[in-house]
């Protein structure tokens, strides 16, 4: 392929463009899993070659259960692409996660059902490890630009996956709070473990937009947009300088994944 990123950021709920980008084009990719979510734009910040797809659609028509997280992971291998960035949106299971601040995920807990989160099929068996699923690297960049930047952060946070697209029940919410959970999402899983088989650095990015149904009050999805409403510039902000802060050299292992995870 002649189009390639370094750098690839999967817009998540109320991110449907990154407005970031510069002598940017769409192009798609055929994949051997279909269609990705969307077109992908390619183009450059500050001199870096970046790649960005909105996980749902630039229009929000895919809902969590049907993404291609697949197709989307495959497509920015394709690419060339080394570092994953990727927002989304989160509800939360502690009072002190309050709407409107962010989230970093070192940990997660999966409840989906039906997704397929693996490239290994017949002939080819992986077993991959996620003990810490998340690239280290990138959320130190992240935790000191927060910092620097005053923007409120939870770090080291544990986030359960479910399903969706429904919210949870009340008893739902009251069980994956005694987990140990900090945060609920719907995207994170198996998008992150794919970038993990694909040997990409990955990092998420939460904005909890409201506090899920234990506390008595029932979720809604305009309270989550109109959250992420408030919160966007701030989140395109912050991507800026995540890009910037990027070494060119890494000095993770995220990139030798495979090596112990192959038969």
């Amino acid at each position: 392929m002649d189009e390639t990123a370094e750098i690839g950021i999967f817009g998540g709920t109320g991110i449907y463009d990154s407005g970031l980008l510069k002598d940017s084009k769409e192009i798609t990719i055929d994949t051997p899993y279909g269609k990705t979510s969307d077109s992908i734009t390619v183009g450059e910040f500050n001199g870096r070659k970046v790649a960005f797809m909105p996980r749902h659609g630039k229009k929000h028509t895919i809902p969590p259960h049907l993404i291609n997280f697949r197709a989307n992971v495959w497509a920015f291998k394709e690419l060339d692409v080394k570092r994953i960035i990727a927002p989304s949106a989160v509800g939360s299971l502690k009072q002190e996660f309050e709407p409107g601040h962010f989230a970093l995920p070192s940990q997660f807990i999966d409840f989906t059902k039906s997704r397929k989160g693996t490239f290994s099929e017949d002939g080819r068996v992986i077993h991959i490890s996620v003990a810490d699923p998340f690239c280290p690297e990138l959320q130190k960049i992240i935790l000191d630009i927060t910092k620097k930047q005053e923007i409120q952060i939870h770090e080291d946070c544990t986030y359960v996956c479910i399903e969706g697209p429904r919210f949870s029940t009340k008893a739902e919410s009251r069980f994956f709070r005694t987990t140990g959970a900090d945060i609920i999402g719907m995207t994170l899983v198996p998008e992150c473990q794919l970038a993990r088989e694909a040997q990409i650095c990955y990092v998420s990015i939460s904005t909890v937009t409201d506090y899920d149904v234990w506390a008595e009050k029932p979720v809604t999805a305009k309270e989550v947009m109109d959250t992420l409403a408030k919160n966007v510039e701030t989140t395109k902000k912050l991507l800026t300088f995540v890009i910037d802060q990027i070494p060119k050299i890494k000095s993770c292992s995220c990139d030798k994944a495979l090596e112990e995870a192959e038969f």
